[in-house]
């Protein structure tokens, strides 16, 4: 039900964001990797260093992506690169 109601308000042009809930969790998810990645530079642990690095590269990636959806621009960036449906 609640998937058909935003399926009806983007048909309509509903407007407004994209917003979840759950986006603040990743924004802070991603400040965490952050951090991480700092730490493991300060104590020159590479393995550390190298797995967070990859982490943060993920939700950089994926806030990317949720930042794109909040303002409806997700469909013409996936347009841009030939990856829209």
């Amino acid at each position: 039900m609640l998937l058909a109601a935003a399926g009806e308000a983007a048909a309509h042009g509903g407007g407004g964001l994209n917003f979840d809930p759950f986006d603040i969790f990743m924004i802070l998810f991603t400040i965490l990797c952050a951090f991480a990645v700092i730490r493991a530079k300060q104590h020159n642990n590479k393995f550390a260093l190298g797995f967070s690095t990859v982490c943060l590269l993920v939700f950089l990636f994926t806030d990317l992506v949720m930042v794109l959806n909040w303002f409806n621009a997700l469909d013409n960036a996936l347009a841009m690169f030939g990856l829209g449906g």
